[in-house]
């Protein structure tokens, strides 16, 4: 049996942390005893007040640029010792879905989510790699989307580059799992965050299927203690992925008709 990973006094660096499901994460963490919680956000001055709050350090870095996230995990590193949890969180939609045309997307759209969706976790994970495997302890947890196990219809960049992302997470745990490295992926269905056009104080509870940010970093916090691999903030995103998994053909069927109930009008049209 798995022991538990005590948070206690760890370390925790998490991109995408001056609001949304990051800041829940952080002030989750923190809650439950880290020592110091890195708060990273491309918006400065929001990773500068949630770090206040917290009693953290705040850094302002797009983690779609490599040198500039590799630099932030050094200064983490350097005011701080170590890193014990990297959650490479950082993440965004297309604003707006399209039901008629899966390629409409222009490519530098497609080019920005595989920057932040997939490279900003290779980045990241690059940079703090090294420190974690020269202790023999830490943890990796890359924040994807149940739109990487399943699709979001009308999204397709979001999609792929999700789907990547689990992939990339799986490759990590095979590859360090058994070096003293957790890894996590978290894919997460329905938040009430900017992402689904939600306020994080508005959307749950008045939408089925919609959690807050608050809910969904208990759910999160809770996977990273326990080491488990894959994190799901909503449990029956399980049961769709064997549907999907048992009958491929019947499941597509069923996401056209979501599709059709989508250009009526009907929710869900967002993701985490």
């Amino acid at each position: 049996m798995t022991t538990p990973m005590d948070i206690t006094g760890k370390v925790a660096f998490i991109t995408g942390a001056g609001q949304g499901i990051g800041r829940a994460v952080a002030r989750a963490v923190a809650a439950r005893g880290a020592g110091c919680v890195v708060v990273v956000d491309r918006n400065g001055q929001a990773a500068e007040s949630v770090a206040t709050e917290l009693g953290g350090i705040g850094l302002q870095c797009d983690v779609a640029d490599a040198t500039a996230l590799g630099q932030a995990v050094a200064t983490a590193e350097e005011r701080l010792g170590r890193i014990d949890i990297l959650v490479s969180n950082a993440g965004f939609g297309s604003g707006r879905l399209n039901l008629d045309d899966a390629l409409a997307v222009p490519d530098e759209l497609w080019t920005r989510m595989w920057e932040v969706h997939v490279m900003a976790h290779v980045h990241a994970c690059r940079a703090a790699l090294p420190g974690m495997l020269a202790r023999g302890s830490g943890a990796l947890i890359n924040v994807a989307s149940a739109a990487g196990l399943l699709s979001q219809v009308g999204d397709t960049p979001y999609s792929v580059t999700k789907h990547a992302a689990v992939g990339l997470a799986e490759s990590l745990a095979i590859t360090y799992g058994d070096r003293g490295i957790d890894v996590s992926v978290v894919c997460p269905q329905y938040v009430a965050t900017a992402i689904v056009g939600m306020d994080e104080q508005g959307g749950p509870g008045t939408v089925p299927g919609v959690i807050s940010v608050e809910q969904a970093a208990s759910a999160i916090v809770d996977g990273i203690v326990a080491r488990r691999f894959m994190i799901l903030t909503h449990p029956e995103v399980l049961g769709y992925l064997q549907r999907k998994v048992e009958d491929p053909d019947r499941w597509l069927i069923g996401m056209r008709r979501l599709r059709e109930g989508l250009r009526a009008g009907d929710f869900p049209k967002g993701r985490k």
